[in-house]
C-alpha cells in the first residue's frame, strides 16, 4: 500500500487539474482497500480463521465509520472546491480509524494511527501545494515504515 501511495504522489503532482488530483487519490484509496483486503484474507487463511469472525470483524467495524465519514466529507469538500483541506482530513480520519481498529491488533497499530493524525493536523494548516508531500509521507512512508516494524516484530 505504501509503495502505490508513493507512486500516486508522483503521478498526481503532474496532473493538470484538482479534479484529476482527487480522482488519482480516490483510485489509490480503492487500490489500497483491495491490497489491504487481500492481505487480511491471506493472514486469516494462514491462521485458519474466518476473516470476519472475532477480531477481524471488530477490526473492520471499528475501521469503517471514520472511512465512511471521510468519503462523505470528500464529496462535500469537492463540491465546495476545498481541495486544500482534503489531505489533512483524509490523514486525520484514516489515522482515527487506525487508532480505533488498532485496539484489536498489535500495540504498534494505534501508534501508527496517531502518527497519521499528527501528520493530518499539520497538513490542515499548510498550502495545497504541499498536499502530495503530506500524502506521500502518510500513506506512503508511514505505511512502509510501520509495515516493516509489524512484519519484523509481529510476523505481519
Amino acid at each position: 500500500m505504501g509503495v502505490s501511495a508513493l507512486m500516486t504522489a508522483v503521478v498526481s503532482s503532474r496532473l493538470p487539474s484538482n479534479t484529476w488530483w482527487v480522482a488519482s487519490w480516490i483510485a489509490e484509496a480503492a487500490l489500497a482497500i483491495a491490497i489491504g483486503s487481500w492481505a487480511m484474507a491471506q493472514k486469516a487463511k494462514a491462521a485458519k480463521s474466518a476473516l470476519l469472525d472475532g477480531p477481524g470483524r471488530k477490526f473492520a467495524l471499528s475501521l469503517c465509520p471514520a472511512m465512511i465519514a471521510g468519503a462523505l466529507l470528500t464529496v462535500v469538500l469537492y463540491r465546495q472546491h476545498l481541495f486544500g483541506l482534503m489531505p489533512g482530513i483524509w490523514l486525520l480520519l484514516y489515522g482515527s480509524s487506525v487508532v480505533t481498529s488498532g485496539a484489536f491488533s498489535v500495540k504498534v497499530v494505534p501508534i501508527m494511527g496517531m502518527c497519521f493524525m499528527a501528520l493530518g493536523a499539520v497538513a490542515l494548516f499548510t498550502p495545497f501545494e504541499w498536499a502530495n508531500w503530506f500524502m506521500a509521507a502518510g500513506f506512503g512512508v508511514l505505511h512502509i515504515a510501520f509495515g516493516i516494524v509489524i512484519a519484523r516484530r509481529y510476523g505481519g
